[in-house]
């Protein structure tokens, strides 16, 4: 989410949620502890800023219209998300138990306050936050004290390498992020309601799928769509989750993970794949049988120690009665892994897909030799439970077409 994009803001959500819950303004006013006034003022304000009608106003209450169902699952949520942060914070301390107060955390309703205390998680420094998001560093450190007053612990310790997020800091941070982006999706799903289908997605492209499935997923779903940004990152996939349980990445695709690595998020399934063994156009080994010496004598560009291909690899080889080869190289980078192998004699072990424009055009070749047992389910991840915005359903179901 970029720092300086401007969100809904909390305390009109949160008034929105309670008018919804309580079904009148005098009602919700009374549960909030605020005049009707505010209340009302709170609805009209974020119906402006939202550029659309949320209640229909009758005598007997007020009926979310189209626009407001439309919104409530999102209002909800990043309610949600901020509400569960008090109980985080009291089971760190050895707290027990749950009053009114713990349950209504006015201090983190302000979304210019959450913007700061994330970016200097990031960047651990105020100035470059004050910097970031036009304020001073007085204000930065006047909104990180309030954080920190209404959490009762320090959030952030000074250290020789800048502001490290403490423990309790660390630990409310995701909720945070998750609070933030489901306001970001606000305006999207309003856009997709009146038939119009904009926003960004942000996907985590694992290395099997972002060669050739994915861009043409996204060529597809651009070339309809030309409201709709792709913005795609390549960490590992360790990176990704935590991107991902954040909701900072909306899926992943690529190679699946088993649910006990994953036990938070959903997957599905789109194709399996075995890996195969490339060399370049013209290697000594192509033409004739491939021996066990031939392998062992072989120089490798393999993937990374300890990822689930590499484990894979090193099963075969064992299934073979053979050491599993030395690596010169290791890497995840096909872009690395294809200088190698067309400007050398070394060989690879990678899905065929990941190469799949090279070996069409004969510049990269199959060894005749299998590599039992390492299939692997190549999908989509997502965080379980999570609500993906319009756009990303889209890019979801390009993927699925170009895979099918």
């Amino acid at each position: 989410m970029a720092e300086s994009e401007v969100l809904s803001n909390l305390m009109q959500i949160r008034a929105f949620c309670q008018v919804v819950d309580q079904g009148s303004v005098s009602r919700a006013a009374d549960e909030l502890y605020r005049t009707q006034s505010a209340v009302t003022r709170a609805i009209r304000d974020l119906e402006q800023a939202l550029d659309v009608p949320l209640f229909e106003r009758h005598a007997n209450g007020m009926l979310l219209t189209d626009f407001g169902k439309c919104v409530l699952p999102r209002a909800r949520r990043a309610i949600a998300e901020l509400r569960q942060i008090p109980l985080q914070l009291a089971k760190l301390q050895g707290k027990s138990g749950q009053r009114r107060g713990d349950t209504e955390p006015l201090y983190l309703f302000n979304v210019r306050r959450l913007q700061i205390f994330i970016s200097l998680c990031k960047t651990r420094h105020m100035q470059t936050v004050a910097t970031l998001l036009g304020l001073s560093q007085p204000a930065v450190s006047a909104a990180l004290k309030v954080l920190e007053n209404g959490a009762g612990l320090a959030l952030l310790e000074r250290t020789p390498h800048g502001m490290m997020p403490s423990l309790a800091g660390q630990d409310i941070v995701p909720n945070l992020r998750r609070a933030l982006n489901e306001l970001r999706h606000i305006p999207a799903d309003i856009a997709a309601r009146r038939g119009v289908l904009e926003g960004m997605v942000q996907v985590g492209a694992l290395p099997l799928g972002r060669t050739r499935l994915l861009p043409q997923a996204i060529i597809g779903l651009t070339q309809r769509y030309s409201g709709v940004k792709v913005v795609t990152n390549e960490s590992a996939f360790s990176a990704l989750a935590s991107e991902l349980r954040s909701g900072e990445v909306d899926f992943i695709f690529g190679a699946l993970r088993s649910s006990d690595y994953a036990a938070d998020m959903a997957t599905e399934t789109l194709f399996t794949e075995s890996m195969v063994i490339l060399a370049r156009k013209g290697h000594p080994l192509l033409g004739g049988a491939v021996t066990q010496a031939h392998l062992r004598q072989a120089r490798w560009v393999l993937p990374r120690a300890e990822t689930p291909a590499r484990r894979l690899l090193d099963n075969s080889f064992a299934a073979m009665n053979m050491p599993p080869p030395d690596p010169v190289v290791e890497s995840g980078d096909l872009g690395i892994v294809r200088g190698l192998l067309l400007g050398s004699d070394m060989l690879a072990a990678v899905s065929a897909r990941q190469l799949e424009h090279e070996l069409e055009s004969g510049e990269l070749v199959k060894l005749p030799l299998d590599l039992a047992d390492t299939h692997r389910a190549i999908g989509l991840t997502f965080r379980a439970g999570s609500l993906l915005s319009p756009a990303a359903e889209a890019l979801v179901a390009e993927i699925r077409k170009v895979c099918s």
